[in-house]
């Protein structure tokens, strides 16, 4: 995979090839379409929040499409239009929290 990687703060963010990370059993592998970078992505390039592990790819609000499933995942196909947001917690009570959304 390519990707733009934080090595150190403060330093441009390089271009770098990576190998394709393979899902876990429960986990799901997307090929990315658009990425958003938020305000705190940019306070880990700033050096402004403690102790982040470098190197890091920044970036965490994604829409793209499931190219690999993780042996457990039966409710997705590959193919399928996913996005990912940032996410700080979930109630546990909801409908999307009790159907696994």
């Amino acid at each position: 995979m390519f990707a733009m990687q934080l090595r150190q703060h403060h330093q441009p963010l390089e271009w770098v090839e990576l190998p394709d990370p393979e899902p876990g059993p429960d986990e799901i592998r997307i090929r990315i379409g658009a990425c958003g970078v938020c305000r705190t992505d940019l306070h880990v390039v700033d050096g402004e929040l403690a102790n982040p592990t470098l190197p890091i790819i920044p970036g965490h609000e994604i829409v793209g499409r499931i190219d690999k499933l993780g042996s457990k995942v039966k409710s997705l196909s590959v193919g399928e239009r996913v996005g990912i947001p940032w996410l700080g917690h979930t109630c546990g009570h909801c409908y999307y929290c009790t159907h696994g959304m």
